[in-house]
């Protein structure tokens, strides 16, 4: 074997002659010349090479990349021991520490047969007097960072159906995943001019199914149907209809139709969308609104009977009819079931109201109201979810009599609930809630009575 010295002295005059040829054409060929050997000599070398490589940019155009986006997400889950440099972050929408690749950090992933090789490139945007008119508006990731990002997706060219058509598309699916599961839930309203409010205010409600007040097999009821809905993308597909649901809770104040909301946005990790139909100018801010609706979220119109009143579909032609009414009844029809509603999927619409006799017939037909909620008076199992909340007990004795009671009278969850929050003992306070349940049933006896004289009297 030649020595080291040996092998040197043979490559030096080698390099020289290679680095004075390269001075000579710098100087003897224009540099366009240059430019096109060197690619040339570039794409000859490459062919020889089996890799291939997809770059994926962080912006297209003035929108963010979904691609990368995903690829973010979906790489933190694909650190290991090997990797040198992560960043971490958190905002206020989020529920956990987000895990993002360093820049130039390789990152491996193996998916069936295949092994990729992830690469996050920065380049750095440097300010130049010599930038032509208008270039900062062709690249919106150039002025808002001082650099450029992408993604380098690197794999054997053999795999480059397999990767385009099934790694990517398991990219994006557990990316959402991830992100559905870690962010946290939005409230938004409607705005003036039908925009939704594009402040991010989070909704921390801690209600959960868990802990609701309400009747258990109503409950269950409930949780089954949201599960059928969640899992059901491909079934609505099958049989042509919007992959949407909508309930209706009805019944008095005070027996949980907010709670049960917050508790389906929970369970779901849904957005809520709170739409009061007053701030409407017209239909076409309906249809609006509907257009930027996001896909994964929960629309609720609270007092659907007193909120707007909406005429017969019939009498929106009468020059009659009272012409303060800006969005009619068949816009609202249109909104819920109609052609535009189809524009966007995975969503919830809730109506509330305390007066269903008062709603017309079309808002309740079956396909746009398809479960009807009676959110009702407390029974004993919403009692006893409510003893635990506040109390922390499942048991006592005295809840036999309580039950007895709340079958003479008329209370709601959110009545004992005020009662079990004046004394955090469980005796004072179950007894407590005895003697009030007995004079409310004492007092609408009393009431029930005097209705039936005066009913009597006019006779």
């Amino acid at each position: 074997m030649p020595s080291a010295q040996s092998v040197i002295s043979v490559l030096a005059p080698i390099a020289a002659t290679a680095m004075f040829v390269r001075s000579m054409s710098y100087d003897l060929f224009p540099y366009v010349l240059n430019e096109y050997m060197s690619s040339k000599f570039y794409k000859f070398f490459r062919s020889f090479s089996s890799e291939f490589t997809i770059v994926i940019e962080e912006f297209r155009g003035f929108s963010r990349n979904q691609v990368f986006e995903a690829a973010d997400i979906y790489l933190a889950t694909k650190v290991t021991s090997s990797t040198h440099r992560v960043k971490l972050g958190k905002s206020e929408s989020e529920k956990n520490v987000a895990i993002t690749v360093d820049k130039d950090e390789e990152v491996f992933d193996s998916f069936q047969d295949i092994l990729v090789k992830w690469k996050l490139i920065s380049t750095e945007v440097k300010s130049s007097s010599r930038q032509s008119p208008g270039q900062h508006l062709r690249d919106l990731n150039a002025t808002l960072r001082s650099e450029v990002r992408s993604y380098e997706l690197s794999f054997h060219k053999k795999h480059k159906e397999k990767v385009l058509t099934v790694y990517l598309a398991h990219v994006l699916e557990t990316s959402k995943a991830i992100k559905q599961e870690t962010k946290g839930i939005k409230i938004r309203k409607a705005e003036y001019g039908g925009i939704w409010n594009s402040e991010d205010t989070n909704l921390d409600h801690p209600m959960t199914f868990e802990n609701l007040a309400m009747d258990s097999n109503l409950k269950n009821e409930i949780i089954k149907d949201l599960e059928t809905f969640k899992k059901g993308k491909h079934f609505y597909k099958r049989i042509g209809r919007a992959w949407k649901r909508g309930y209706l809770l009805y019944g008095p104040p005070g027996t949980g139709k907010s709670s049960l909301i917050a508790a389906i946005a929970n369970y779901l990790n849904f957005d809520i969308y709170d739409l009061d139909l007053t701030e409407l100018e017209s239909n076409s801010d309906l249809k609006r609104l509907l257009l930027t609706l996001s896909s994964q979220s929960i629309l609720v119109i609270e007092d659907i009977d007193c909120s707007i009143r909406l005429q017969n579909r019939n009498s929106e032609d009468d020059p009659d009819v009272n012409k303060e009414d800006k969005v009619t009844l068949s816009g609202l029809l249109n909104f819920i079931d109609g052609i535009w509603s189809c524009c966007g999927e995975e969503r919830i619409i809730v109506f509330t109201t305390n007066h269903i006799e008062k709603l017309d017939p079309a808002l309740l037909r079956p396909g746009r109201m398809d479960m009807h909620i009676h959110m009702s008076y407390c029974t004993i199992s919403a009692f006893k979810q409510l003893a635990f909340n506040y109390l922390g007990i499942l048991h006592h004795p005295i809840f036999i009599q309580i039950e007895e009671l709340l079958k003479k009278t008329d209370i709601t969850p959110a009545e004992i609930a005020g009662q079990l929050m004046k004394n955090t003992d469980p005796n004072i306070s179950i007894r407590n809630l005895l003697r009030f349940l007995k004079k409310k049933v004492e007092a609408q006896g009393s009431a029930k009575t005097k209705v039936d004289v005066c009913s009597y009297e006019n006779l």
